[in-house]
């Protein structure tokens, strides 16, 4: 593929697009939903997320250096399973979690957008700003790699600063002290062990942004080493931000106010701590992290869906549009997007690709564990652990919102089943064609 230009990131570059990806979603659009299941311990929720998904990195890591790839997952799953209903079935659902990610992280900007004026949080300018947004993402990803990478890069950079500047400030306006890093007493809503778990999954959603980079290995430089070394950049640079912003919040804050304006708890944070021009700051840097997610996001699913496409792993039709597959994926991605956008609210489309996430990842530690850890030289106490642990949460997830809201549940069966159903026919047909 013409299009996949080698050397063409830096390890700079590399982390500027995980962490584009990451805090473009985790931060803004998840912290509230962490602590409604959470309660004052959220920002610790926050850590342990992280922790589990260092142990998830840890075989992207070790067959990314390996083989290093544009397809990423997919490359992972071919060479774990071969070109088998299970390889399609869990690259399609990475893709449409990542899909699902910039959904949620478009309604995040029109959320935040909308705390500049006195708009109900019900109102149509959500989708409307969030359609607008994938637009516009659209458009700067047609222009190609140059601009995307300068974009996340400086973006990236922006955010990362502003959000330290607010998490810093927030501390020092309520005179933060070591004490307040103890976790408060709920006298409200009980939170059960399964309600914690559940709020670790949504946290591990904040920092899936990592697979990013693995789709985009073939364009890294020295991707051998500076795969893995992008990815655990990444992931402690969110972590830190995260948990700092966390407390920020939680000394600003009550859970009761947090959970109140979940979809916007920073920008709600930023009002008693810095009046209006710390809600005019703090909008400013969410509408410019949501920008570079979304835009980081659709470079990198557009990549692995045409390398998926290559891998006659999923069909394909131009339907009469000119260029490459690359750029068919681009605006079949965004409309999918948009729909979701249009049809979901933040809180059921983080659940719906928390679930689909962890599923895609079980069935790549199994992978990597059963069929390649010799070859890429993995500890498979680590993977195992890994796959265990991606159980343990899905499982509790699961739980809380068969309780909470069924219809995740049935609607993430539904997609599973189709998915799997819809690759199990397609992949059939290869065949029968063939012979």
């Amino acid at each position: 593929m013409s299009e996949y230009k080698k050397n063409s990131l830096s390890l700079t570059g590399a982390v500027a697009l995980g962490t584009g990806v990451m805090i473009g979603a985790g931060i803004f659009a998840l912290l509230g939903q962490v602590a409604e299941l959470s309660g004052t311990w959220f920002p610790y929720v926050f850590i342990i997320g992280a922790i589990v998904s260092g142990f998830s990195a840890y075989s992207y890591i070790k067959v990314s250096n390996a083989y290093p790839s544009a397809g990423g997952i997919a490359m992972i799953l071919m060479k774990a399973y071969g070109k088998t209903t299970l390889t399609a079935a869990a690259s399609v659902l990475m893709a449409l979690s990542m899909i699902i990610n910039e959904s949620l992280v478009a309604r995040t900007f029109g959320t935040y957008a909308l705390q500049l004026f006195d708009v109900k949080k019900t109102a149509i300018g959500v989708p409307a700003l969030g359609v607008g947004l994938l637009i516009l993402a659209y458009i700067v990803n047609v222009a190609g790699n140059k601009v995307i990478g300068k974009t996340s890069q400086a973006m990236a950079l922006i955010k990362i600063v502003g959000i330290l500047v607010f998490a810093i400030g927030g501390l020092w306006v309520a005179d933060f002290t070591l004490s307040d890093i103890t976790p408060l007493h709920d006298a409200g809503q009980p939170y059960s062990a399964a309600s914690f778990v559940g709020a670790i999954a949504l946290s591990i959603l904040a920092y899936k942004g990592f697979t990013t980079i693995t789709n985009s290995g073939g364009e890294i430089t020295n991707p051998h080493k500076n795969v893995g070394r992008s990815i655990i950049i990444s992931l402690i640079i969110c972590t830190i931000i995260y948990f700092l912003v966390a407390i920020s919040v939680n000394t600003s804050l009550t859970i009761p106010e947090i959970v109140d304006a979940k979809d916007y708890s920073l920008a709600e944070a930023a009002r008693p701590a810095f009046g209006n021009y710390g809600l005019y700051f703090t909008v400013g840097i969410a509408i410019v992290a949501t920008i570079s997610g979304v835009i980081a996001s659709i470079f990198a699913v557009s990549r692995m869906t045409a390398m998926l496409t290559d891998m006659k792993l999923i069909p394909h039709s131009h339907f009469g549009m000119s260029g490459s597959v690359q750029k068919h994926m681009l605006l079949y991605i965004v409309i999918i997007a948009i729909a979701l956008t249009i049809l979901f609210d933040l809180s059921r489309i983080a659940s719906i690709g928390a679930i689909f996430y962890l599923v895609m990842d079980m069935i790549v530690h199994w992978g990597v564990f059963k069929y390649l850890r010799k070859e890429v030289n993995a500890n498979g106490i680590i993977l195992i652990s890994a796959l265990l642990l991606d159980l343990v949460v899905l499982v509790a997830f699961l739980w809380i919102k068969a309780s909470t809201d069924i219809f995740v549940v049935i609607v993430s069966a539904i997609g599973i089943i189709l998915v799997f159903a819809g690759e199990k026919w397609f992949l059939y047909r290869q065949t029968k064609q063939k012979a």
